[in-house]
């Protein structure tokens, strides 16, 4: 593999992945919630794109148009019946969100069965760039990641509503004091973040091979990602994503056997990085109340 086609596929893995990651940094900043069951929505999502593609014969845009509304409105009832019920109790929001990503899994294997599917590739065809041919589904990933950080972080740091939610994300009590809605303002956080998850599963539906647990890999690398990158950071989970991303491909790329091989050295990343900065790239070191 040339080293032009090493960063395109690590730009093309790990763009996906921050926008999974951003996600969840997202919950996580704002509400302090691992909600573990956020890589199901990806997987929702791609089997959202399959099932309207390929089954009801829907057109690309319009089953865009209703699968991400759909997933993340999906995710919001599930916060709001749910997680939003437990999120002052961590082992408890743990232990339903890893239940609620079986539940996707049985519920998906029940309705499509088990063997691998995909959709049609949106944009057929291959480019030209510096004399590579690049796959104009990985050129179009690149474009929507691109649009969804660089809109996200907009939104954070450019709208009323991104100040209210950093002020929660900062001291949700005195936010609070000051007349917003903390409840409010961790509901949309969850929209934000399900909506991103929705945008990844749909861009990589016609890439990955879509099985009923295919949710376990985007999950450890989501986990992965945000230790790395520093829990709670934006910036991280963007750089982390790009980094697993990278050595994700450079180990297949290089080493036999480096399709085995890339989760121990992604792993082995995060501990190295983790011993010289136990609080990741970008975090910061929470201090635990003293009497």
């Amino acid at each position: 593999m040339s080293p032009e086609l090493v960063i395109i596929y690590s730009l093309v893995n790990g763009g996906v992945y921050a926008l999974l990651s951003v996600g969840f940094s997202l919950i996580f900043g704002v509400g302090r919630v691992l909600n573990l069951s956020h890589a199901g929505f990806l997987m929702l999502a791609s089997y959202s794109m399959y099932f309207f593609t390929r089954q009801q014969g829907l057109g690309i845009i319009e089953s865009i148009a209703i699968t991400v509304p759909a997933i993340t409105l999906l995710g919001l009832l599930i916060y709001k019946l749910l997680i939003d019920r437990i999120r002052e109790h961590p082992t408890a929001v743990l232990l339903v969100t890893i239940a609620l990503l079986l539940i996707f899994e049985q519920v998906l294997f029940m309705s499509f069965g088990g063997n691998p599917g995909s959709t049609d590739l949106f944009v057929p065809g291959y480019s030209v760039i510096f004399g590579i041919k690049v796959i104009n589904q990985y050129l179009l990933i690149l474009g929507v990641v691109a649009v969804a950080i660089t809109v996200t972080q907009l939104l954070l740091t450019k709208t009323k509503l991104g100040i209210t939610i950093r002020a929660v994300a900062n001291d949700a009590e005195v936010a609070n004091l000051m007349g917003i809605s903390v409840s409010k303002t961790l509901l949309i956080t969850t929209g934000i973040a399900t909506a991103l998850a929705a945008v990844a599963g749909v861009v990589m539906a016609p890439i990955w091979p879509l099985t009923p647990g295919m949710w376990g890999s985007p999950m450890l690398m989501m986990m992965v990602i945000v230790i790395l990158g520093g829990l709670g950071s934006i910036k991280g989970s963007i750089i982390g994503a790009f980094i697993i991303g990278f050595i994700q491909i450079l180990v297949v790329a290089l080493l036999p056997g480096g399709g085995y091989l890339n989760l121990t050295f992604v792993l082995l990343a995060m501990v190295i990085v983790l011993i010289v900065r136990p609080e990741g790239l970008f975090g910061t070191v929470f201090e635990e109340e003293k009497l």
